[in-house]
């Protein structure tokens, strides 16, 4: 997911794809190239992301983190990027890949799923209203792209079972782009608000603990039919949690949840 400034980035604008515009790809295991793009990726998790991957491997999300993920603070970024791990070999490929092809393929994270387009978000105003973008953008081996099957970025996104992600990308998009601004003060990312707040957005496991075992419900007021999805609804959560980061970090008011 890419951020982009319509002021600074004309340039790249010029070459998004325009409603209905067709472009020709298909993948199949008949091409040389098959799998060649799961190989040594900087393959961005989102949020939603996690929450598919762990409950396809019926591990906790703690357990993912520390096994799949690399977890990066970039310069003049003030939350962390999620990244997938690749495998300890010579051509350091994805970890669910195997002789056949991608071992989680029905839950295969947004980007992937994207894949030969590339998903840009446009911030058009300061109140961050975001616009999604689309670029066609295989690499120069895929030979994907010489396909003659057409198809426009809607059809491609109903396809690959991507327009749930790509909504639930969107939704995450708008809370990150938050912290293009620092927050934090002297306390910095890694300090116990940045910890939380980390912990609401990929640690959803965690985080239900953390509402429903903690003094959480004596801190906040959560409406009554909110409290009762979250429970056992991962996805409500997961908004829910997006929702309390923007409350809790920047004081943006929430019509489900306030302090008490």
């Amino acid at each position: 997911m890419k951020y982009v400034d319509v002021k600074v980035q004309k340039d790249l604008l010029e070459n998004r794809l325009q409603e209905g515009e067709l472009f020709t790809f298909r993948c199949h295991d008949g091409l040389e190239c098959f799998t060649k793009c799961c190989r040594n990726l900087n393959l961005f998790l989102y949020p939603y992301d996690v929450l598919q991957l762990k409950n396809r491997l019926n591990i906790y999300s703690d357990q993912f983190l520390g096994s799949y993920v690399d977890i990066v603070l970039r310069e003049s970024n003030f939350f962390p990027d999620v990244l997938l791990r690749m495998s300890e070999n010579a051509e350091k490929t994805c970890p669910f890949l195997n002789d056949s092809g991608c071992k989680v393929y029905p839950d295969r994270p947004d980007t992937c799923r994207t894949f030969p387009l590339e998903q840009g978000i446009l911030f058009q105003e300061p109140s961050g209203k975001a616009t999604d973008l689309y670029f066609f953008k295989p690499p120069d081996f895929c030979l994907g792209q010489y396909e003659s099957q057409e198809w426009t970025t809607e059809t491609w996104s109903e396809n690959q079972g991507a327009v749930f992600y790509h909504e639930m990308t969107a939704k995450w998009s708008e809370v990150k782009a938050l912290f293009h601004a620092d927050p934090w003060g002297r306390e910095g990312p890694n300090g116990p608000k940045g910890k939380m707040a980390f912990m609401a957005a990929y640690n959803l496991d965690k985080f239900r603990d953390f509402v429903f075992h903690s003094t959480f419900l004596k801190r906040y007021k959560v409406k009554a039919d909110v409290l009762k999805k979250i429970k056992t609804d991962d996805v409500a959560l997961m908004k829910f949690g997006f929702g309390w980061i923007k409350l809790f970090i920047w004081g943006i008011k929430q019509t489900y949840l306030k302090k008490r």
